[in-house]
């Protein structure tokens, strides 16, 4: 066995022997092989290359024709602050680190693209993107949610594009730039928006990836307007209700079972055929809205924000795309990968592989494996390690060491060189660049202007199509607001021509609001139907046919000539105060044919109700005779008849009822047809004035307001100018002419006395002559304009009429306030200028005065 054993062993050597020697010689003749061959391999690799520079080359690179988004003419950087024109040493640190991060990425990943970093600001300074964030909470309660907050910079800003779209941005402004310009392209809107949302308490950070066609371009043609979604209605599931035991059996079928399968079959060939009608529609609607094939799929660069769950409630994490506003799951197949992400602490590489999009990416950004963070501080708990990973660190000194190692290490983010950020008041409420912003979507176009930029309040109009050329319209939505007819919402179906207008509480009209109980009108040309509730009668329903208006010669409005009542129906609830044999649940009026019919509830324990029918009759007839109640006037079907419904005296005293409840009904229908011509009426006025409301805290724009706010400021100026004018030395002006220093004798104190009374005289005379010349050449304006109104009254329009009595009620106003100016001045210069002779005799420089009344 042992012989056996070593020959199978030589035999097994011999053969490795054997092939080493093989593969040597292949190797040798392969590198002896003629230059000829190398030559063939070398020209078909060439051949390949050239092939795929060609394919590459077909490629076409669309790039943005529009300019950037700012341009250094455009930005005036002589007003921007120090921070933004240089770094701090720890900026320039910061810029070393990312730059040494940079190099050892490129190293290890050389087939990633660079990494976006530090692009350059308005001020051509590299700063680093985390700095650039400014965590901001805006003073506006509306801008406290994310949903609010990515609305609003939708609206705000202008999208501009990414001028090479397969590369970041070469500059990335400041947050105060963009809203100063109100423009900038996805770096500046994810900038902005997290920004915002940071300061809100939310989870934020900018991503930098890529994106769909439609998603950078900001398309929207092949999605459904959020407004045009109607909300899920929940349907209630019937119950079944049991049959009764003892029930009347229906009447036997005699229809022919044969045709009723001959029907059953070809109504189902024709829905059949409508189904297959409606799945070829569908799939050609389908490829007509499909999108063209893009050929940078995948490689078209974008920007937006991720929301991370845990803060503020936040359930699940979720990307919100700038441009829109909408939010979108991290599965959404819009984005198709993640280069880099930051916040304003820290910044992060995707390591993780997106050939499936971001469907499989793990947003645990603690994760060193999935996540490479640049900075050591950051706020991220790191994964535990294994029990393995653990062991070798039980030493205390070792995680002392270590300890100390991320502490040398790890790099505070500096703080950020951006301004506060503000919004004022007056472009929060204009929202939109100049007020407006057009969004079209599929099949739908959606309008937005600020509020009070429309006159008649329209601050949003949408606009639904039928075809995807958007050329058929179907209907138009207009919201309103700030309207003193509490208008909120105009719906127009352009299809049936129908119009339907939503106010809210606190109309003129009471829509909506009414004591009688209607809920709902409707009206035609021949027909009125209103629909009651909670009335103490229990009416419920009134529907009223009208005839023909009747033509005549004399021109009356539609109120004086009303339509002739043919026929009015009423139904009512069940009243359980009375017995449904009594309780009325429909009655009509025959008015062309003097017939009154009446339907009672039925009760419980029955299968059919009473029914009473009347001849109404007048009650006379035409020689004047009296007509007397007879059996044949009242035809009746009672289930259980009574005695006293037998009577006649219980028939008239009905049908007397009756006839004066049908005069009721009557005139409550030409009342409600008159109320219908005033709100019209009223309709028709209000859209023709559409008065809009304005606050009164809005000095801006309430002119009351603005003209109280002026007179006080005019009191106050005035009051002012008093109090400078009790302040001046009167006597300077004249003891300016003496030498200084001199004493003055009597002689010359009672010449400076004269001389100041004399000047304060003339003054007071000079300013009573202004006023009175004021007074009249303000009443001669107002003789001419009201001679002119005189000779040109004829020819006045109603335009001229209202201008002239606006002209002639403020030139009264003027005319009554210099009136009173002048009697006041009046009174008061009498008492004025003995107040300045007492005081010159008090004043001390004109001591010589008091000896001389002494």
């Amino acid at each position: 066995m042992e012989v056996l054993r070593e020959k199978v062993e030589e035999e097994e050597e011999a053969e490795r022997e054997e092939a080493a020697e093989r593969a040597e010689w292949a190797r040798m003749e392969k590198m002896m092989r003629p230059v000829e061959v190398r030559k063939e391999e070398t020209t078909l690799k060439q051949e390949t290359l050239r092939d795929l520079e060609k394919k590459l080359s077909e490629i076409q690179i669309i790039v943005s024709a529009e300019l950037p988004a700012f341009t250094e003419d455009t930005i005036d950087i002589s007003k921007l602050p120090i921070s933004y024109k240089t770094n701090t040493p720890k900026e320039e640190h910061l810029l070393q680190v990312a730059d040494n991060f940079s190099r050892q990425y490129s190293h290890l990943c050389p087939d990633r693209v660079p990494l976006f970093l530090h692009p350059l600001n308005e001020c051509e300074v590299p700063k680093f993107v985390s700095t650039t964030l400014r965590p901001t909470l805006m003073p506006y309660p509306e801008l406290y949610n994310w949903d609010s907050c990515a609305q609003f910079v939708s609206d705000f800003l202008t999208m501009v594009p990414l001028p090479d779209p397969l590369k970041p941005p070469s500059h990335l402004y400041s947050s105060t730039t963009v809203l100063k310009y109100q423009k900038g392209n996805c770096f500046d809107f994810s900038t902005l928006l997290c920004s915002m949302l940071i300061g809100s308490g939310y989870d934020a950070y900018c991503v930098n990836g890529y994106g769909s066609l439609d998603l950078c371009h900001m398309d929207l043609t092949r999605e459904v307007c959020p407004l045009t979604v109607k909300p899920k209605e929940t349907i209630k599931k019937e119950e079944k209700v049991l049959p009764k035991k003892y029930t009347i059996r229906p009447p036997r079928d005699l229809c022919s079972r044969f045709e009723q399968e001959q029907e059953v079959k070809k109504q189902q060939e024709i829905r059949a055929q409508e189904k297959k009608w409606l799945r070829e529609e569908e799939e050609r609607l389908m490829e007509a809205e499909k999108a063209k094939p893009d050929a940078l799929h995948g490689l078209r660069v974008h920007s937006w924000v991720l929301v991370l769950s845990g803060k503020r409630e936040v359930p699940e994490n979720f990307f919100i795309d700038p441009f829109t506003g909408h939010s979108y799951s991290t599965q959404d197949e819009h984005f198709l990968g993640i280069e880099s992400l930051w916040n304003h602490k820290n910044y992060w590489i995707n390591m993780q592989d997106c050939w499936n999009c971001c469907k499989d990416l793990i947003f645990d950004l603690g994760d060193p494996v999935r996540w490479e963070y640049m900075l050591l501080g950051t706020d991220k708990s790191q994964l535990s390690l294994t029990e393995e990973d653990d062991s070798g660190l039980n030493n205390e000194d070792d995680v002392e060491n270590l300890d100390k190692e991320d502490e040398d290490k790890s790099f505070d983010m500096p703080h950020s060189w951006v301004e506060q950020i503000e919004i004022s008041p007056e472009a929060f409420e204009t929202r939109c660049p100049n007020g407006k912003k057009v969004i079209q979507y599929k099949r739908a176009k959606l309008e937005k202007w600020a509020p009070y930029l429309n006159s008649d309040g329209l601050v949003s109009r949408l606009t639904t199509y039928e075809d995807l050329e958007c050329t058929n319209i179907l209907e138009i939505k207009e919201w309103y607001q700030n309207r003193e007819d509490m208008l909120e919402l105009k719906h127009i179906n352009k299809t049936t021509d129908l119009k339907i207008d939503y106010f809210k509480p606190g109309h003129p009209q009471a829509l909506r609001a009414r004591v009688d109980g209607l809920i709902k009108r409707e009206e035609t040309p021949r027909t009125m139907t209103e629909y009651y509730q909670g009335r103490p009668d229990f009416l419920s329903y009134r529907h009223a046919n009208f005839g023909p208006r009747v033509k005549k010669l004399t021109l009356r409005s539609a109120e004086s000539n009303p339509r002739p009542i043919v026929k009015i129906t009423e139904r009512f609830f069940r009243n359980p105060v009375k017995p449904a044999e009594e309780d009325v649940a429909e009655r009509v009026f025959l008015v062309a044919e003097e017939r009154i019919q009446l339907h009672y509830h039925c009760r419980e324990d029955h299968i059919t109700a009473s029914k009473r029918e009347f001849l109404r009759r007048t009650q006379v007839d035409s020689k004047g005779n009296k007509i007397i109640m007879t059996p044949a006037m009242c035809i009746s079907f009672e289930v259980e008849p009574m005695e006293h419904t037998k009577k006649l005296l219980y028939q008239y005293e009905t049908m007397m009822h009756l006839k004066r409840e049908e005069k009721l009904s009557r005139h409550q229908v030409w009342e409600s047809e008159l109320e219908m011509l005033e709100i019209l009426k009223l309709r028709e006025e209000e859209e023709a004035a559409h008065t809009l409301t304005i606050s009164i805290y809005d000095t801006k724009r309430n002119e009351k307001s603005k003209e109280y706010r002026e007179a006080m400021e005019r009191v106050m100026h005035e009051e002012h100018l008093r109090q400078v004018e009790t302040q001046l030395d009167y006597l300077a002006p004249f003891l300016a002419q003496l030498p200084p220093g001199e004493k003055l004798t009597r002689w010359q104190a009672v010449r400076l006395k004269d001389e100041c009374l004399s000047d304060f005289k003339q003054r007071l005379i000079n300013k009573a002559n202004l006023i009175q010349a004021r007074f009249e050449k303000e009443t001669q304006e107002l003789q001419k304009k009201q001679q002119w109104y005189q000779e040109n009254q004829l020819t006045l329009t109603p335009e001229d009429e209202d201008l002239y009595l606006s002209y002639c009620s403020q030139a009264m106003f003027r005319i009554r306030i210099l009136e009173q100016r002048l009697n006041r001045h009046k009174e008061l210069a009498p008492l004025k200028y003995l107040a300045l002779e007492e005081k010159l005799y008090k004043d001390p420089r004109l001591g010589e005065l008091q000896k001389i009344f002494a």
